[in-house]
């Protein structure tokens, strides 16, 4: 081609317009391009793993990089390499805020992979109690160092020493998540530990908002101090950049319904994948044995980005670790989200819509579970074990860390937590003529079969979210239950003269007020919000006012703070506190 143009020059103006277009044309065609740019880091490193005399550094990029290194120590003259492995499953779609794309499908019309590398070192030698400077340092193949800022890092701390762990959830890029967990660093200082309940981003699979959503609140950022989230109160704007906070302290996470990704490839779009999980026996007897986790539901990323202990039957989705005078148990236990509507149309927890009456494959089998917990599942025989073991019972705390609420004044403890009943309806013909689902209030797992485990051990706090509000509740035995998952957002509080969105029919069925499982709430002990009554309420469901939580070891005390997003030069308050004993 070169050759037969050799002798007839093209005129310097047609060669600007003939790339020109080449470049309008193929340089907006997402493929597998990098959204940052490649010379940096897409997070700063944060830490997991924490032992008597080690930790993990964890960090990602959009390059592999010829050396991947943590610098630290005195004057950062020790190094550590690291291992490095690309994220298998990570895309963009036409859903995501990335790069350029501001409205759906501006950039991308379908999903598409999206590069992302994941570095991890291991820290030795460390002596507990001391800390340690530390940089990470990727090398780009064109040259130079992509670097992070020097920070602090340290083993797991001794039992004995006082320490201060924040307790969260549901961030899922929300609006008021950015200036929540800056309102934590300000107030607390330092932190030692973060305890999150579940539901860290939205589509767990969508790279941004892990990483890079350019709404500024994605779930890195938020942590580590990078966020860019604006709010607007009555025409005040103030950026948030949420908190300086897992560069220098381990994160010990549970899985939410919303890091759990359905059937890969079934959809056009990563929130339709995301939407389309099925159990996993039924996934079975569709297309077999092979596969079934990506035929069903997984919880791949997730897995894959965070370095978490394990246990024999559950690897990292239940789990059990000691951090100080802490027990840590960390449960699976969450399910697919349906909506309650009882509309034909309703791919719902009590219906399946009647275009997919004949077709199987389409169901939405109602709000099934994730991962047994009932009495003889794994998990449960994996509980009792825990609960037996030594460490557990020398632990000054106990705690039991999960994402779905045990005791709520929230929307989605309603229906029960329990294996959805299927009945398909037909008529003389043998016709469908509707398939329906029910949650038997008395068959709920966590009530039935965890919670008096729990009694019988002396667990002094059961964590959990999913509902998007603060409520707590105390049983008889003294086992405190905490629910602070407004942090981004609220689903609203169900108390007083307000009921949950139980469709027409089911009333009689559903609790539509209160706490399904028959506690009472409690009353903030310090400063609580007060209803149009002027009267104390025992929640806070609020869409401007962000509420956190903090475990301090030194006294055994939980305390709660909110702060009101409308009032910017206003002071967080202390509204509540309480002891473990």
């Amino acid at each position: 081609m070169f050759r037969r143009f050799r002798n007839h020059p093209i005129p310097l103006a047609s060669v600007f317009l003939c790339v020109l277009c080449l470049t309008l044309i193929y340089g907006c065609l997402p493929d597998s391009q990098p959204v940052a740019e490649a010379s940096r880091l897409l997070t700063e490193p944060f830490l997991q793993l924490p032992t008597e005399n080690s930790v993990k550094v964890v960090w990602f990029t959009e390059f592999p990089g010829e050396k991947n290194t943590v610098a630290y120590g005195e004057n950062l003259k020790q190094t550590t390499d690291a291992t490095t492995i690309k994220l298998s499953h990570t895309r963009e779609d036409q859903q995501s805020k990335v790069g350029n794309q501001t409205k759906d499908k501006q950039v991308y019309q379908q999903p598409v992979n999206r590069d992302i590398w994941r570095h991890e070192a291991e820290i030795t030698g460390l002596t507990a109690g001391t800390k340690v400077d530390y940089q990470v340092i990727s090398k780009p193949e064109n040259g130079g160092d992509a670097m992070s800022k020097v920070y602090q890092l340290t083993s797991a701390p001794q039992p004995g020493k006082p320490l201060k762990i924040l307790l969260t959830s549901d961030h899922q890029l929300k609006p008021m998540t950015a200036v929540n967990l800056q309102k934590v660093k300000e107030t607390v200082g330092e932190i030692d530990a973060v305890f999150m309940a579940g539901d860290l981003v939205n589509i767990p699979d969508r790279a941004s908002e892990w990483f890079d959503d350019n709404r500024g609140a994605a779930f890195f950022p938020a942590l580590q101090g990078r966020a860019n989230y604006e709010i607007d109160s009555n025409g005040v704007k103030t950026a948030y950049t949420g908190g300086e906070i897992i560069q220098n302290t381990p994160i010990f996470t549970a899985l939410g319904n919303h890091e759990v990704m359905g059937r890969r490839g079934k959809s056009d779009s990563l929130g339709g994948e995301y939407n389309d999980a099925i159990p996993r026996a039924v996934a079975k007897n569709f297309y077999g044995e092979s596969s079934l986790s990506a035929n069903s539901f997984n919880s791949d990323t997730y897995e894959e980005i965070f370095s978490l202990p394990e246990s024999k039957t559950g690897g990292e989705k239940y789990y059990a670790t000691t951090f100080g005078d802490v027990r840590l148990v960390v449960l699976y236990a969450t399910n697919i989200w349906r909506v309650p509507s009882l509309e034909p149309d309703a791919k719902g927890k009590y219906r399946e819509r009647a275009a997919d009456f004949n077709n199987p494959e389409n169901w939405g089998y109602g709000q099934h579970l994730f991962e047994p917990i009932d009495k003889g599942s794994p998990q449960y025989n994996w509980l009792v074990e825990e609960l037996n073991s030594e460490e557990f019972k020398q632990a000054k705390y106990k705690i039991v860390m999960l994402h779905h609420p045990v005791h709520s004044l929230g929307d989605n403890i309603v229906p029960a937590y329990t294996n959805p009943v299927q009945t398909i309806a037909k008529d003389d013909k043998g016709k469908i003529t509707a398939i329906s689902y029910e949650y038997p209030l008395e068959e709920d797992y966590l009530i039935r079969d965890v919670v008096p485990l729990l009694e019988e051990n002396n667990v002094q706090l059961v964590f959990y979210g999913h509902s998007h509000l603060w409520n707590r509740f105390r049983s008889e035995s003294g086992i405190n239950f905490l629910e602070s998952s407004n942090v981004g957002n609220t689903y609203g509080g169900f108390f007083g003269d307000k009921k949950r969105n139980i469709p027409q029919g089911l009333k009689e069925k559903y609790i539509e007020v209160g706490d399904p499982n028959g506690l009472e709430p409690i009353i903030p002990s310090i400063k609580p919000l007060t209803g149009e009554d002027g009267k104390p309420i025992p929640y806070i469901a609020s869409n401007e006012i962000t509420v956190f939580s903090i475990l301090d070891t030194g006294n055994g005390e939980v305390s709660s703070y909110y702060f009101d997003t409308t009032k910017p030069g206003d002071k967080v308050v202390k509204f509540d506190e309480f002891q473990l004993q």
